[in-house]
């Protein structure tokens, strides 16, 4: 690797301003005479931010927590590096594509607070935590710790484990209204013995908004010898941290949720002493065993999702994480408080601020999910997903930075509405 190229490309990402980032820019000027609280409900400000995306006119997008649509200036910029690359073909795999992939894993790191040795990109976080979940050494007999509201991905990896490798899945219930972060802890403690390995947790659950407290939940497995993966789908680019912050041993995320970078892009991260321990899922050149790289083997891939990644960084970083997080907070209480005394209406998701970030779960007395789902689109132009399993049953509302509180307004209109039937 050319050290002098790696540099200088480094030092052209930080000063080339994107197409159209002028009048954005402009925007977030003004919004800094505001501390993020205050701004999160300034909707002449955020009408400006819904400016920068290509929206659907045909229904209300309140699914966000499935993909985050890119905002028009890194779509643009995306298009033109799927243009370049079709361009150069096979020069650039041979000649920079490892460069830029170097380039992106630097700008990450920095992002995350980790460094470059700990970290690859990878195509979401099924592929980022089945990597950790497929590579750990399992002997049989050997205990995982999960949540039975965890990723249906993981769960189904670790069912695969057991099928393989004669490991014992420990599956806790996480309750919607917790009282307090300590009763979370012990739902994990109480199933900890000496021949736990694992504790698999979630940041922010993905069917019910819920933020769990995971450093809690690290320091208190790592009293025991127990390592800890975090599952950071819906907290990256949505929740204000680093990954250092959370004391966890492995981390992994989907970049094409909350960063809105290209879909296809995720990032894991694995604690330095802890990569020598994994076995590689598929078969790379040799190399030593501490380095991460030899995990990441992907073969031929889709390099211009990759290359967004850096601008789609550049752009949540203008904008704040914690003025991001703060409208996002917002967007959910400005709905689910205008809902939460009515007795056919259920919000699955808590009320405390540090246990909630944009998405949460709202049912229906009476309402199989689906139906609900289905009628919410049909009838009043409202696209969401329904949540069905024992003791959920609702649809998940996701709003993002473009939402506006108008388009709130109607999801209200069209629950109070429904629960009336």
């Amino acid at each position: 690797m050319n050290k002098r190229t790696f540099l200088k490309q480094m030092a052209a990402l930080s000063i080339t301003a994107l197409p159209g980032m002028e009048a954005f820019a402009r925007l977030l000027h003004q919004g800094r005479a505001l501390p993020p609280a205050a701004l999160a409900s300034e909707e002449e400000f955020w009408a400006e931010m819904r400016a920068n995306f290509h929206l659907q006119s045909e229904y209300i997008n309140l699914e966000n927590g499935y993909y985050c649509l890119m905002p028009k200036p890194l779509l643009e910029e995306y298009l033109d590096q799927v243009r370049k690359i079709n361009l150069e073909a096979s020069y650039y795999l041979r000649n920079r594509m490892e460069i830029d992939r170097l380039v992106t894993r630097q700008t990450l790191a920095e992002a995350t607070g980790v460094d470059r040795s700990e970290l690859i990109v990878t195509r979401n976080t099924t592929e980022s935590l089945d990597l950790v979940i497929s590579g750990i050494k399992w002997q049989a007999g050997d205990e995982a710790i999960m949540a039975r509201q965890d990723y249906g991905a993981m769960l189904h990896q670790f069912r695969l484990m057991e099928e393989r490798h004669g490991i014992k899945r420990k599956i806790i219930d996480l309750p919607h209204h917790p009282q307090s972060d300590a009763e979370l802890v012990a739902l994990y403690e109480q199933q900890i013995t000496d021949k736990t390995r694992l504790i698999m947790v979630c940041h922010l659950v993905n069917i019910t908004g819920q933020v769990l407290p995971v450093r809690q939940i690290c320091d208190m497995a790592h009293r025991h010898g127990v390592a800890v993966m975090v599952d950071g789908a819906h907290s990256f680019a949505h929740l204000n941290f680093k990954i250092p912050d959370l004391g966890c041993d492995y981390f992994g995320t989907s970049l094409h949720k909350w960063l809105s970078a290209p879909l296809g892009s995720g990032l894991l991260w694995v604690k330095k002493d802890k990569i020598p321990g994994l076995t590689p899922l598929f078969a790379e050149r040799e190399m030593p065993a501490n380095d991460i790289l030899r995990l990441n083997h992907m073969g031929t891939i889709p390099i211009h999702a990759h290359l967004a990644i850096p601008r789609a960084l550049e752009w949540h970083q203008a904008i704040g994480s914690a003025r991001k997080l703060e409208r996002l907070r917002y967007l959910k209480r400005y709905w689910t408080e205008a809902l939460q005394d009515h007795p056919n209406i259920e919000i699955y998701t808590p009320w405390e601020e540090q246990r909630y970030g944009a998405i949460a779960n709202v049912g229906i007395k009476g309402y199989e999910p689906a139906n609900m789902a289905q009628e919410l689109l049909e009838d009043y132009g409202i696209w969401t997903v329904a949540i069905d399993m024992e003791g959920l049953k609702g649809c998940r509302i996701t709003p993002h930075l473009y939402t506006t509180t108008q388009e709130l307004d109607q999801l209200v209109a069209a629950l109070l509405l429904m629960a009336k039937a």
